[in-house]
């Protein structure tokens, strides 16, 4: 069974990893993907595991989805400043 403060430390994680990713979800490109929702959905029914090895996996699981997130961000905004500044000066801009 682990100690109080070791779970202490887990539930810290697991909250800062909440607001990480509820943070990364105002900015979602696609608005019927509802990121909100299904991520309070994921962290709802993880609530209640008790397993470290289970509660290390669903941890990972979130990190992995907010290196994603941050990913898909920053490919968003390099695309959009390759369409303001093509390479080719005598390329046609962007319509």
């Amino acid at each position: 069974m682990p100690t109080p403060q070791a779970s202490q430390a887990t539930r810290h994680r697991v909250l800062a990893l909440y607001k990480e990713l509820h943070r990364l979800g105002r900015d979602y490109p696609d608005p019927t993907y509802n990121f909100h929702g299904k991520l309070r959905g994921l962290f709802e029914k993880n609530k209640n595991l008790t397993d470290p090895a289970e509660i290390e996996k669903a941890i990972k699981l979130g990190e992995y989805i907010r290196n994603e997130t941050l990913a898909l961000y920053s490919l968003r905004k390099y695309r959009h400043l390759k369409r303001m500044y093509p390479l080719d000066s005598k390329a046609d801009p962007p319509s």
